[in-house]
């Protein structure tokens, strides 16, 4: 059987995702990327053989998914099929998500939030769910969420986006404490502003901005070390613990004026 270790990453079309395939398939590993978007994440599954030295996608080295990780049985399905072809990933990255702002008094929002909660809480936990077992049994293995320093505290805007990255961080704690002395590594990444597709309509500064390849590489250094928890940049750390320390009344009155992330347009 080949040896060479795999990383499955979701969320893998653009951004955060595809920079993580990137760093990965520059480091010779073979690869299971999903996304949404089929046309996206062939090009990066393009740009992944390239770095592994072909032209051409090489199945046996790169497997893509295209669905919605809120279909947890088609997921579990994949992963069955991932298991049984290649064997157990060393690293498995839930990263798929999305952004949108909310304006909760907006009866049609309330569905915008749902779903909002559904792609980057619940189907996060469904992408490592299927995982969890073999790693155990092996007694080896990275389960990495990606959360955001968003999840520190409420804000305005984003009520959906912010709980849901809150929501993920502490049920990665709660599997991080379940599986202590296993072997097995629950690794949370806490982005700060990584220049994405996600991040590009934001109307407000976006303080220690990086780019997605310079994010992977440091995401990389924390996911090979086990690290319980990694926010990137360390500035935006800094800042959390800050936004933390804040009394309420100090919090609310400083962004009460906060630009808020832009809704949903109505129909989409």
């Amino acid at each position: 059987m080949d040896e060479t270790p795999i990383a499955v990453i979701t969320g893998a079309s653009s951004g955060i995702g595809a920079a993580l395939a990137r760093a990965y398939a520059a480091r010779g590993w073979r690869l299971l990327l999903a996304g949404r978007r089929a046309p996206a994440l062939e090009a990066v599954a393009l740009d992944c053989a390239a770095l592994q030295g072909g032209e051409v996608v090489d199945p046996q080295r790169l497997r893509l998914v295209v669905g919605d990780l809120r279909d947890a049985p088609d997921w579990r399905a994949h992963a069955a099929a991932l298991l049984r072809d290649w064997g157990c990933p060393q690293v498995v990255v839930a990263n798929a998500g999305i952004s949108h702002g909310v304006d909760l008094a907006q009866g049609s929002d309330l569905e915008v939030a749902r779903s909002i909660m559904d792609s980057n809480w619940a189907a996060a936990l469904a992408t490592l769910s299927p995982f969890i077992v073999p790693m155990r049994a092996r007694g080896s293995g990275r389960l990495v969420g990606i959360t955001s320093v968003a999840g520190v505290r409420g804000l305005p805007g984003h009520a959906a986006y912010s709980a849901s990255k809150a929501a993920l961080t502490r049920s990665l704690e709660s599997l991080r404490v379940e599986l202590r002395d296993s072997g097995v590594r629950v690794v949370t990444i806490s982005p700060g502003y990584v220049a994405t597709p996600m991040t590009a309509g934001n109307p407000f500064p976006m303080p220690f901005l990086l780019d997605p390849d310079r994010f992977a590489r440091r995401a990389l250094r924390a996911i090979e070390r086990g690290r319980a928890h990694a926010t990137i940049p360390w500035q935006m750390a800094l800042l959390g613990a800050v936004l933390q320390l804040l009394p309420r009344g100090v919090y609310d009155a400083l962004l009460a004026r906060a630009r808020r992330k832009p809704r949903l347009p109505p129909g989409e």
